[in-house]
């Protein structure tokens, strides 16, 4: 079992940037989890935002945040990363990490994600 936990969010005027930190703990071998970040706004339903392969050597993006967010992680500092620039308000939401044990070619969808952490608030004021 692995517990995640989220960091790193807050208030930040439109145009600025955040870094979320995703940190494992418990007894785990972070290297063998793909990392995955969500979203929930109010109102809506989570929905995916990038994820990174287990040595991080593949990501993927979604559309309304390429080029303006960026995954990354550290396995030795078992912490996975979502480097957030040029927020907009539609930004706004529950920034969650999750952990999931398939292959990085075999995870699809949310139902992939074994483990969730417990999210962390961002908010991007216009």
């Amino acid at each position: 079992q692995v517990q995640l936990v989220e960091s790193g969010g807050g208030l930040v005027q439109a145009g600025g940037s955040l870094r979320l930190s995703c940190t494992a703990s418990g007894p785990t071998d972070f290297s063998t989890y793909t990392m995955g970040w969500f979203r929930q706004a109010p109102g809506k339903e989570r929905e995916f935002v990038a994820a990174i392969s287990r040595s991080g050597t593949s990501t993927n993006h979604a559309d309304s945040v390429a080029g303006r967010f960026g995954v990354s992680r550290d396995n030795a500092e078992k912490t996975a990363y979502l480097q957030m620039n040029g927020l907009k308000p539609e930004d706004t939401a529950v920034y969650v990490c999750a952990a999931a044990t398939k292959l990085w070619a075999t995870v699809a969808t949310m139902a992939d994600y074994n483990y969730w952490g417990q999210g962390t608030q961002v908010t991007v004021s216009s």
